[in-house]
């Protein structure tokens, strides 16, 4: 209303959609990572977990289903990979984890087939999730996560998905590059089937 009015720092909220956001007290410690979860299965009582997991690039959430408790980890590592040091030291070792998710900012060719090299922090990333049983999810095409702004860079897969094994239902992805529109990153769907006893029917 006061165009000399001070700036409204934060997230955008949806009456639909709970946010999920590590509690910060200072700007320098402010999350980088949020998690939205659609209010039609809130009955499975999601909640943040900071007792496990208390990182600015790192957000892990818990919830309970068919009488056992499961997790969701949503990451950023940035390119000092933060993200993964912490949760190398911390070894932390979550059991249930259905999905760990999100912008790891490390190319390599196991994941990239236009990208010739090999990491040693893939190595340490690998490390991590065999600590949590789960495996990197494959995706059905080869297809970039992150659309370069110039064409000196190339195109890439930065975004990656790590689901439980034994599942053969979560053990593949796909890129919907159509919902990207102006973003550089595009969007990846994963779908994971709940016993629907467990959520209220929509009307």
């Amino acid at each position: 209303m006061n165009c000399k009015g001070e700036e409204l720092v934060g997230v955008p909220h949806h009456p639909n959609w709970l946010t999920f956001a590590r509690f910060s007290t200072n700007q320098s410690d402010s999350p980088r990572v949020l998690t939205y979860i659609n209010i039609w299965i809130s009955s499975l009582c999601f909640s943040l977990w900071n007792d496990i997991l208390n990182h600015r690039n790192v957000s892990c959430i818990f919830f309970f289903n068919q009488g056992s408790i499961f997790f969701l980890i949503n990451i950023y590592s940035d390119s000092s990979q933060l993200a993964l040091k912490y949760l190398k030291d911390t070894e932390t070792n979550i059991h249930n984890i259905i999905i760990m998710t999100g912008d790891f900012n490390i190319r390599d060719s196991l994941w990239d087939l236009n990208f010739p090299f090999h990491f040693v922090h893939s190595d340490m990333l690998f490390d991590i999730t065999d600590l949590f049983s789960i495996a990197l999810s494959k995706l059905t095409e080869n297809f970039p996560t992150r659309f370069s702004d110039n064409n000196q860079n190339s195109n890439s897969v930065l975004d990656l998905v790590f689901t439980r094994p034994s599942s053969a239902k979560f053990n593949c992805h796909y890129i919907h590059s159509d919902w990207r529109l102006t973003s550089d990153y595009a969007p990846i769907p994963v779908n994971i089937p709940i016993r629907d006893e467990y959520i209220p029917t929509k009307q």
